[in-house]
């Protein structure tokens, strides 16, 4: 007999401890990562309270959001980023987590670290204490992004209460064109529904574009899905899922793996599946996209000119017109040849080996524009260890990018990496907010990792296409 209730709802209900009397879920969770920035007070609440971590074998901790990428060494700079790191340190021995820390050689984002780890598996319910929790549901895993008080709840009682959302299909089908890439598709499809179109939802990312893309893809699309307002992203295990995950540090051996493969193929959603609402989309609508405001929803295709205010609704003149103003953008001009200073290829969206890999292909044989700073920061000390081997950092380092340690970095600027001023900064990461990179006056183009590259050697947005044509 099919079952049809879709992954979600299977994850959720092998997870569902009770329901309370307000329809709230009071559910387990499988995984629970942290980091140096939202744990602290966390513990804090536990010491107060004088409770204990209940399943410290179900918490594993790094540390990402405050590391310097240039100079690691201690004591940090930074007075306010050497106390988060002494904390973190302290709070993971006196209650028995994981940490991995910059000596350990594990050390690096915490949504590279599970998967890289095998931490993160299909069926899982995993919660971290960071918006972009959203990426673990490349495994067929439910992944939400939680607040401090959370945090505590976690660590003290392996569960949570939560509303449980609808879940909504968003279907892909079609081969991506060269020069479009997972970044692209992911910012075509907030572009498409909004910031707000995915509130109250879970999406479920199906059809044969995201049956093609490796499981790194996948987590680029997922990464981004709460940036459309969904409380989650997630894609059905497959075979690839299996083989990712096969030979991982944490995943299991022997024939353990293979019974845990079975079952995690189990859990997708069959064809009979119910859901709460469908969207469709066609790949070959899908071009390089630059984001041009200030959410990650403000977005058009490389070869596209900017919005004309005129020609939007009346309801939305108002946000357009001040990202335009802040942006100094006008109405109606290409987004292709916009000017950079900045280039940052990395992030918990875009700073796997995969991403590096394209980038340096791209940079190979050219050298950064003059009066452009760019930097390259692995998403863990693995990939930067991978690639190093594979002598990516030697080709960006000659054509002019700095390479750096491990770590969030000028994503969200809470480490030495940050915009000066109006600096405009071509960016792999995945929030283009105002002050996000680290300046309240400073620009922010998200575009994927090839583009970046493309843009930090021409020194203005450039439409890969035309570049790699150009290169051959």
């Amino acid at each position: 007999m099919s079952d049809r209730r879709n992954l979600f709802n299977k994850v959720w209900d092998l997870h569902t401890v009770r329901t309370l009397p307000n329809q709230q879920t009071q559910l387990f969770i499988g995984l629970h990562l942290i980091h140096e920035v939202t744990s602290p007070q966390a513990f804090e609440i536990l010491r107060d309270r004088n409770l204990k971590v209940a399943y410290p074998d179900r918490t594993v901790a790094t540390v990402d959001h405050i590391v310097p990428t240039s100079d690691q060494s201690r004591p940090f700079l930074d007075g306010l980023a050497e106390q988060m790191m002494s904390a973190i340190e302290k709070n993971c021995d006196e209650f028995g987590v994981t940490l991995m820390d910059l000596k350990d050689g594990r050390q690096g984002i915490v949504h590279v670290v599970g998967p890289e780890q095998g931490l993160t598996q299909p069926g899982m319910t995993i919660v971290c204490g960071d918006s972009h929790t959203s990426t673990h549901g490349a495994f067929g895993s439910i992944a939400i992004g939680i607040g401090t008080s959370n945090v505590a709840q976690v660590l003290s009682t392996q569960t949570m209460f939560l509303d449980r959302p609808r879940v909504r299909r968003v279907v892909v089908n079609g081969d991506l064109a060269p020069g479009v890439y997972a970044k692209d598709v992911i910012l075509y499809i907030i572009q498409q529904l909004g910031v707000q179109g995915g509130v109250g939802y879970a999406y479920e990312y199906a059809g044969t574009t995201f049956d093609a893309m490796t499981m790194e893809e996948r987590m680029t699309v997922c990464n981004m899905s709460i940036e459309g307002g969904a409380r989650c992203g997630y894609i059905n295990p497959d075979e690839k899922t299996v083989e990712y995950l096969r030979g991982r540090p944490y995943s299991p051996t022997g024939e353990e793996f293979e019974n845990a493969a079975a079952w995690w193929l189990s859990l997708a959603s069959d064809d009979s599946a119910e859901f709460d609402d469908e969207v469709v989309f066609n790949a070959a609508d899908i071009e390089p996209t630059v984001t041009w405001g200030i959410t990650p929803a403000q977005s058009v295709g490389v070869s596209q000119p900017l919005p004309t205010l005129s020609e939007c609704a009346a309801g939305e003149r108002t946000l357009l017109g001040e990202a335009l103003e802040f942006m100094s953008l006008k109405e109606g001009e290409p987004v292709k040849g916009t000017k950079i200073d900045v280039a940052f290829i990395g992030s918990c969206t875009n700073g796997r080996i995969s991403d590096l890999r394209e980038a340096a292909r791209i940079a190979e044989g050219h050298h950064v524009a003059a009066g452009v700073k760019a930097i390259v920061v692995p998403g863990s000390q693995l990939v930067r260890e991978q690639a190093m081997k594979e002598g990516l950092h030697t080709i960006f380092e000659a054509a002019g990018f700095e390479w750096r340690g491990a770590g969030c970095s000028m994503c969200l600027a809470m480490n030495p990496d940050k915009l000066q001023g109006r600096e405009v900064c071509a960016s792999s990461s995945n929030r283009n907010f105002k002050g996000r990179q680290g300046s309240p006056t400073g620009r922010t183009l998200l575009m994927s990792p090839a583009m970046v590259t493309a843009a930090a050697i021409a020194g203005e947005v450039v439409d890969i296409r035309e570049f790699a044509a150009a290169a051959v």
